[in-house]
């Protein structure tokens, strides 16, 4: 065998990898080489070298020889130190080292101070500052040995805070290094809390300390998130040294290049190159103060005109005046807000200062009387560079001729040659603004000009200073100012790049050490040149470079910001920043100045900057227009900007009151969270909101597609009248932004207008936010809003009640015209106004009730007069509104009440009750155990009370309570007798076997009050106490248990079964009885079921439940404080409570625990007909045949009690001897047939195998053996043998005469179970077949009472108890139209148990042994419907709500019956159960029920026919075409089926679970929606062709036309005609369909299709489920698909096995018939 010859290619790669290795070793070498350069370089200057893993870390550091020693120190007064410091020897690091050095430490103020170390030898420089070289010491009581401690070998500083002498500046840690060109200082600090440093980009306002190096030096550059140096200089930082708030902030005045180094230790490292190390410290308690401080020492800031707070326009490059005024206009036209518009340097010829252009903006002199008349301002730029150009046509430029004769220019090095650079007009000069001959010339020019071309304010950019030249168009010399010895870490690491050469001369000096100072320098030259303009005029100047001290004239603008989400976000800690650099007049450039903003961008940007102090819409050359109106007039963004604009106009009173606190205080205007809330530390870094001073919380939305964010929100009382503390979760959508008021605050109001001028000719107002202790405060400013000085004012001190200090007359005459008081708990019983301090006593004024609202209290039509002084008071009777009933009963008077311990207090306000319990009535603590799982507590009643007034109730003294912490979002809390065993409900629930015992997983806390005794739970993420049992009047005896609860809020829905007028439960002293019978819907009549569940919204928009497990009689009963109480006839107190946190999610934890609901049999969503009144089985055949001939879809067919012979149980009618057939042949035809029972059986029959099975298995309810062994005989619908019956008799003789005596199954034993299912089986098996069954007059109903013969054996107090509960015919007892309460039954484990404590179970106990019965007889799913129902029912039967009535305020109620019992499969009788249908009733009633999950058109014996067909062919085409829309969408009605059985989810849902947090919502009743995605708007109301709908926020297409309705958050008028419903898809769904048929045995052979309606962000996504419709147990085919919609394609994903869904354990195999689908509608633009 040959050797192997390498081919071509191993021998590249072989070379290749040779090469790799070599250059591989070449690095490491290089690498070693270069560590090893760097160590010997850190060891020349005589430093240590010690690498080092963590990064940034520096290798090469300071050993402890370097440095000063402190040669003497002097002290001559207890207040100054003067020391001399003598290099220590030691290698230099730069050269020219100072080897003396004098330290001059002064105590200025108590709160301030000053150390200053310079060369005694040789001058320096030092900043000439305008203010704080006037500033004079402060005759200070601190001494300064109580501050400043000196080190003096090597020399260090200590600065610590006199009081508690807490260090906080230690420069001991690191030498001090001072030479020519190079000052470094040093100084650990006591906490990483710092802020400031300035001007960058700060990602967050809290600085990152892990070695981020800072560089300082005014720069022309693009704030795009680097750490590069900005337009302006501020070596100020404020650090928080802990949560007391104690803060303090250290200022270095000096103007020269410098890094700022912040460290971990934490420390703080200064590198300057050149002047002298001038520090000033500021000591304050909390951080503001320290702002106050520093400002006190800088200049505190100017007032603004009241003008310059309104909205403003600008842009570069309109392109013309036309322009310009085409965009005034078209916003002028949609209604913004807007007082200013601007021109940038497009305006001028050539770009020239002080110029116009001549052609384009040939109307400019002009321009500013066109925005005057309609009260707007003009402001237009001026650049510091002027052009050594002439004009066009070679005119001369005579600014700049006029400036060269005045030597106004920065000279070259030699001090006599202008330095000649370029900026936008060209070649140019630059004024050296610190010369006294440039400043005149200045003001001279702008004289001048302002003479040509009228304008308002000025303002100056590109004064860092700017070059487009690199230092001069010669370039610059190479010295070491140019280029020093060390650089700074600034942009582009060269001193004069994009400014002027350093070796330039100023007035001031070399602009090495002044190059900083130009923007302040050119502030102050135009600050003079405004006021020779303006004279007594404020005016305004807005500058883009500036230095400590700016702030006194001027404002300032964040620069050269992006269209992006970035740049939308870092302004706010920019502006946070400006606030402690003393520049409040502050913001960001609105949508972004360079780049296309897009809508939804510049739309929340609008949101959040009109809330900016400068509030400036301005983008940039080249770009789209990007002010308001430009996104369209009825575009979103101009809704919101004028909504928020409007906003900022009404409390813009507030915001000119917090600028005139910072002129005359320095507090802050724009506030970080943290300085009003130190101590609290989640507030430290918060960065995402700021404040409006003290009261006003501003929370935007700054990401895209986000409505959802996490909002700190700190004690405080919120506009929404709550108090939460720590972060929440604010759903703020596509309009909103977050406000929240402080409460304690008291905000003034101006009704808003487009401008100023216009709005503050308005009345005024005020908001109120009281705070927990009802307290609040403010204060209003109010001048002329323009003139320079403060001879003329108003400042009115806002408190609850009014003092006002007068000194200005405002023109307008001014009225405060109304005033809204948030946390007012309860309506004024009365509000009066008196004005005071006239000399005389004031009398008071009552306002009449009209000008009195409460939801908030809003007082309005006053006329309190600015300058006057006035007592506002309203009169709360708070303590009545607390009183919890001692005497619900009826004829209560004072000894009554007396008797039972309670105080009796008449009332003139209604319903409050005059009898209430003490403070102390109830139980207290004697023993508690708390452990990880829950609690245990022992608790005693007071004795003081010696009895509850109840005598036959004897009191329970001793009661064990348990606490069980059962998941993260459950707990229950049950309170019984430890001594005494009690009924407890026999009802299973599911909870889990091990608690949860994280408590950091809980969303709950509990807490326990100990006297008195009660129970508190509260949502930990907000604060909110939902539960609060710690109220007087707790009562546990042996046949009435009591407790009340305060509510998280007033938006309660649920409890029932019982006919509520509206969801939202109205909580003004309404009590509902709870007990089930057979009792049609009314108000409060207590009706079928019993379900003692609520939800509660809380104010934050969270949502709980609470379940009270007890089956006894009861009531609730709801008062405005607002509070719940229960009160019970027996058993023991067992409550569940949900946290959601979400509507949907209390639902489906309430489910789970309880039991989630049956999926019903697909063909049981068909449309149903019914009717009590089928005379024989000819009509039912005829009804099928008719509506078969109408092509009508309908599945089920019923019979009601005719089919039975005398209304037997499982007995078929003579007259129905055809119904077999007829059934099987509807059957065959794909119909089902569902058939009814009653519990009752006849016990008078000779041959009745029913009653004979039943009496020998022992099933019927019979008295205790102890009474009687007999059966509790009732009467039903049975009637005797043999007799005809005479309908003309009464009703009670009719019964009496006709009915049978019927025994009622105890359906809780196992042995009734079997009964009733073989009867069924028989029935099933030898009469007639059937798909499902439906139970009535199970609650259970009898038409005697207790018993035939009306006398119940046993205890009289169970029939008639102590306390009756308001329940209908209360009067006849417990027994009236049911059994007697003595009555026994049987639980399944053997325990024998009165009727008295399971009658409201009945219904419950009877629904599973029949849902178990239908399965084992049909084999397949089948549906059963009950009447009676408690919690949990609904894992075995729908439910239908009962025999209504035929009129139309049933339509709108049988929603909120749908809502509440949480049973899926609910409907209720279509067109009404009683008295007859209308026309137009019984058709709109048509379209709604079509909607119903439970579909059933009902009716009873005597009344017409009222099925689809029995109108006319209007009605009969109506009911077609809205019955087709509902077999269409079966796919998607089973899926959510499916989903509530599978997850709990809803499935008619109320618009609040989908859109909580729009409060609009929480009231929404008379329209639902199926899922998510399908909102029904129906008619309910007699003769209306059009229906007033919400809409919520949400895209929402018309079902009918597919359209886009463009119509969101509000009201809508949609045109109903009579054969439409309005249907509306929203967008982000995706909905499964199919075609329609007559029944859905055929429609399920059908292809289905999908209707795909996109969101905003043109996205989809849904889900489908399928099965066979009906199967149960194991093997049957379940499967679902998912959709998605994104990126213009559309996946479905395919059918996915779905392992275990409760009985169901499936394996995916074919079906039986293929699906596809076979059309997507697509609704929306992608």
């Amino acid at each position: 065998m040959g050797k192997r010859r390498f081919s071509g290619l191993e021998v590249s790669l072989m070379v290749v990898f040779a090469l790799m290795m070599v250059v591989s070793i070449v690095l490491i070498v290089l690498f070693i080489l270069h560590l090893l350069l760097q160590q010997l370089k850190c060891e020349a200057r005589g430093c240590c070298w010690g690498p080092v893993d963590a990064s940034n870390v520096p290798w090469c550091f300071f050993p402890i020889n370097h440095g000063y020693t402190v040669e003497s120190i002097e002290q001559p007064n207890s207040f100054e130190l003067n020391a001399k410091l003598k290099r220590m020897a030691s290698p230099s690091l730069f050269g020219a080292d100072i080897h003396e050095l004098s330290l001059q430490a002064v105590m200025q103020s108590n709160n301030r101070l000053r150390f200053k170390i310079y060369d005694p030898n040789n001058e320096r420089f030092e900043v000439p500052h305008e203010h704080v070289n006037k500033v004079l010491s402060s005759n200070p009581s601190v001494p300064l040995r109580s501050t400043l401690e000196i080190t003096e070998k090597p020399f260090g500083l200590t600065v610590r805070r006199g009081k508690d002498q807490k260090v906080l500046f230690d420069t001991r840690m690191a030498p001090l290094v001072f030479a020519d060109q190079y000052l470094q200082i040093s100084a650990k600090l006591p906490s990483n809390n710092v802020y400031g440093l300035g001007e960058h980009v700060h990602t967050q306002y809290l600085h990152d300390m892990n070695w981020r190096t800072w560089p300082i030096f005014t720069r022309d550059s693009f704030p795009n998130g680097g750490t590069h140096n900005l337009y302006g200089h501020y070596p100020f930082f404020l650090c928080l040294e802990d949560d007391t708030g104690k803060s303090f902030g250290v200022f270095l005045m000096n103007s020269n290049a410098m890094e700022v180094t912040l460290q971990p230790a934490p420390a703080v490292t200064y590198r300057t190159i050149g002047g002298i190390l001038d520090f000033y410290v500021f000591f304050g308690d909390t951080p503001e103060q320290v702002v106050q401080e520093f400002l006190e020492l800088i200049g505190r800031p100017v007032i603004p005109a009241y003008w310059s707070l309104g909205f403003q326009l600008s842009r570069w490059d309109y392109g013309s005046l036309n322009e310009v005024k085409a965009t005034v206009e078209r916003n002028r036209a949609v209604g913004i807000p807007y007082d200013i518009q601007y021109t940038d340097i497009d305006y001028m010829e050539e770009k020239k200062d002080f110029t116009y252009d001549k052609v384009k903006f040939s109307e400019l002199p002009q321009f500013a009387d066109y925005l005057h008349e309609k009260g707007q301002r003009y402001i237009l730029i001026l650049d510091p560079a002027v052009a050594t150009s002439k004009l066009i046509g070679d005119v001369p430029y005579e600014s700049y001729d006029r400036g060269t004769e005045k030597k106004a220019w920065v000279f070259e090095a030699d001090g006599e040659t202008p330095l000649i650079g370029e900026v936008w007009p060209g070649e140019t000069v630059f004024p050296d603004y610190t010369s006294e001959k440039c400043i005149e010339w200045w003001i001279d020019e702008y004289e001048r000009f302002s003479k040509v071309v009228k304008h308002d304010a000025l303002w100056i950019d590109m004064n860092e200073v700017s070059n487009f030249k690199q230092g001069s168009s010669k370039g610059c010399t190479v010295n070491n100012l140019n280029y020093p010895p060390f650089t700074p870490n600034i942009l582009d690491k060269l001193m004069y790049s994009k400014t002027l050469c350093m070796d330039a001369k100023h007035d001031w000096g070399d602009h090495y050490d002044v190059h900083s100072l130009y923007g302040y320098s050119m502030v102050l030259a135009t600050e003079k040149a405004l006021q020779r303009v303006f004279g007594g005029n404020r005016t305004l100047m807005l500058t883009r470079s500036s230095f400590p001290g700016v702030g006194k004239y001027s404002g300032h603008w964040l620069g050269d910001n992006a269209a992006n989400w970035n740049d939308i976000k870092w302004a706010i800690p920019g502006m946070l920043e400006f606030g402690l650099f003393g520049v409040p007049y502050i913001g960001a450039d609105i949508c972004g100045f360079f780049d296309n903003s897009t809508e939804e961008l510049c739309r929340r940007w609008m949101q959040v900057g009109a809330f900016y102090p400068f509030s400036r819409n301005h983008n940039a050359q080249g770009y789209k227009p990007q002010d308001p109106a430009a996104y369209g007039a009825d575009s979103l963004l101009v809704e919101t900007s004028r909504h928020y604009l409007m906003i900022r106009y009404t409390l813009l009173p507030y915001l000119y009151t917090l600028f005139y606190k910072a002129h005359t205080t320095g507090e802050t205007v724009v506030r970080p969270v943290m300085h009003e809330f130190f101590s609290d530390s989640e507030s430290w870094n918060v960065d995402r909101q700021f404040l409006w001073g003290k009261y006003l919380l501003i929370t935007p939305v700054l990401d895209p597609v986000s409505g959802l964010i996490d909002s700190v929100v700190l004690c405080t009382n919120q506009m929404e009248q709550r108090t939460t503390t720590g972060k929440v979760k604010l759903y703020l959508p596509a309009d909103k932004l977050g406000l929240h008021i402080r409460g304690g605050a008291i905000l003034p109001t101006q009704r808003p207008d487009v401008t100023t001028t216009y709005s503050r000719r308005n009345p005024m107002g005020l908001i109120v936010a009281l705070d927990e202790n009802s307290q609040a405060a403010g204060e209003l400013f109010w001048d002329d809003g323009d003139s320079r000085g403060t001879d003329a004012f108003i400042i009115v001190v806002l408190c609850l009640c009014s003092l006002t200090h007068a000194g200005y007359k405002d023109p307008n005459n001014i009225k405060f015209e109304n005033i809204t008081i948030l946390g007012v708990p309860y309506p004024p019983s009365s509000v009066s106004v008196t004005q005071v301090g006239t000399g005389s006593p004031g009398t008071p004024t009552t306002l009449p009730n009209s000008n009195i609202q409460y939801d908030v209290l809003f007082l309005h039509g006053l006329t309190l007069t600015l300058g006057e002084t006035y007592l506002v008071k309203w009169e709360i009777k708070e303590e009545e509104y607390q009183r919890l009933d001692c005497y619900p009963e009826e004829n209560a008077d004072e000894e009554k009440c007396k008797a039972r311990g309670c105080v009796w207090r008449p009332s003139d306000t209604v319903h409050i009750p005059w009898c209430f319990y003490p403070e102390d009535y109830g139980y207290s603590v004697t023993a508690a155990e708390e452990t990880n799982s829950g609690m245990t507590v022992d608790i005693t009643r007071n004795m003081k009370y010696k009895s509850s007034g109840r005598p036959d109730s004897p009191d329970i003294n001793t009661l064990r309570v348990e606490i069980r912490y059962h998941t993260s979002d459950m707990l229950q809390f049950k309170i019984w007798d430890p001594t005494t065993e009690r009924y407890e409900v026999p009802v299973p629930l599911s909870v889990p076997d091990a608690p949860e015992t994280d408590e950091n997983k809980r969303l709950y806390k509990v807490l326990f009050t100990k006297n008195p005794f009660g129970i508190q739970v509260i949502r930990k993420s907000t604060g909110t106490t939902i539960w609060d049992s710690s109220l007087p009047g707790f009562t546990f005896s042996d046949m009435f248990i009591q407790v009340s609860t305060r509510l998280s809020s007033e938006f309660v829905y649920g409890f029932g079964e019982t006919e509520h007028p509206t969801y939202k439960h109205n909580l003004n002293y309404h009590t509902w009885g709870m007990f089930s019978k057979d009792q049609p819907p009314g108000y409060k009549l207590n009706c079928y079921g019993v379900h003692p569940f609520y939800m509660g919204l809380e104010d934050t928009a969270d949502a709980h439940g609470v379940l009270l497990l007890n089956s006894n009689a009861m009531d609730v009963t709801f008062q405005p404080t607002p509070a719940l109480t229960y009160r019970t006839l027996g058993g023991i107190l067992d409550f569940y409570m949900v946290l959601g946190p979400t509507p949907e999610m209390v639902v489906q934890e309430y489910t789970a625990l309880i039991g989630r609901p049956v999926l019903p049999a697909y063909w049981s969503l068909g449309f149903q007909l019914c009717r009590y009144g089928y005379a024989n089985d000819l009509e039912i055949r005829d009804l099928y045949t008719e509506m078969r001939a109408a092509g009508i879809p309908y599945d089920v067919q019923y019979a009601d009690i005719d089919y039975m012979e005398r209304q037997l149980d499982f007995v078929l009618d003579s007259e129905f001897p055809n119904l077999p057939a007829l059934v099987n042949e509807m059957r065959a035809e794909g119909m089902r047939f569902i058939f009814i029972l009653d519990p009752a059986i006849s016990g008078n029959e000779t041959d009745y195998p029913a009653f004979e099975r039943g009496l020998a298995a022992d099933v019927f309810i019979k008295y205790p053996k102890e009474i009687s062994d007999e059966i509790v005989w009732g009467k039903v619908w049975p009637d005797f043998p043999n007799v005809i019956v005479n309908d003309s008799l009464d009703w009670d003789s009719q019964v009496e005469e006709y009915r049978a005596f019927t025994a009622f199954p105890d359906f809780f034993r196992s042995t009734t179970a079997a009964w009733w299912q073989n009867e069924i089986m028989d029935f099933y098996n030898n009469t007639l077949k059937f798909d499902g069954i439906w139970i009535d007059m199970n609650e259970p109903a009898s038409f005697v009472h207790g018993t035939v013969g009306g006398k119940c054996l046993g205890n009289p107090l169970l029939e008639n108890p102590p306390y009756m509960p308001p329940l209908e015919s209360k009067h006849l007892g417990l027994n009236h139209k049911t059994l007697c309460m003595n009555s026994e039954q049987i639980l399944s484990n053997g325990k024998r148990v009165k009727h008295y404590d399971v009658h409201n179970l009945y219904g419950w106990s009877h629904a599973k042994p029949t849902y178990d019965a239908l399965l084992s007889t049909t084999g397949k799913r089948g549906v059963v419907v009950t009447r009676s129902t408690y919690p949990s029912s609904g894992k075995w039967a729908g439910h239908w709500l009962g025999d209504n009535t035929a009129s139309w305020d049933q339509l709108y109620k049988s929603i909120i019956g749908i809502y509440v019992y949480r049973i899926n499969t609910t409907g209720a009788d279509i067109c009404g159960f009683f008295n007859p249908a209308e026309y137009e009733m019984c058709l709109r009633w048509m379209q709604l029920g079509a909607f119903y999950p439970y579909s059933r058109n009902h009716n009873s014996i005597n009344n017409p026919r009222q099925d689809p067909v029995a109108w006319n062919s209007t009605f009969t085409d109506a009911s077609r075409d809205v019955l087709n829309i509902r077999y269409t969408l079966l796919p998607y009605l089973y899926t959510l089926m499916f989903e509530a059985h599978t997850k709990g989810t809803t499935v008619v849902r109320p618009v609040l679970h989908e859109f909580v947090t729009d409060r609009s919502t929480w009231d929404v009743y008379k329209q639902f929606l199926w899922g998510p995605a399908l909102l029904i708007s129906p008619a309910l109301d007699m003769v209306y062709t059009s229906v007033d709908g919400y809409i919520p926020d949400a895209r929402w297409y018309d079902f009918h036309t597919a359209k886009d309705i463009g119509v969101r958050k509000q009201m809508l008028n949609m045109p109903t005609p009579i054969d439409h419903i309005n249907l509306h898809v929203r967008g982000g769904y995706i909905l499964p369909w199919q075609k329609p048929e007559n029944t859905t045995a055929y429609s399920r052979k059908n292809p289905l299709g999908l209707i795909v309606a996109l969101s905003d962000s043109g996205t989809a996504q849904g889900s489908f489920f399928w099965d066979d419709g009906e199967g149960i147990g194991k093997g049957k085919p379940l499967a679902s698909s998912m959709f998605t919609l994104s990126c213009n394609q559309l996946i479905i994903e395919p059918f996915i096995q779905i392992s275990s869904v409760t009985s169901y354990l499936v394996i995916i195999i074919c079906f039986t018939y293929s699906l596809s689908y076979s059309d997507v509608y697509l609704i929306g633009q992608l």
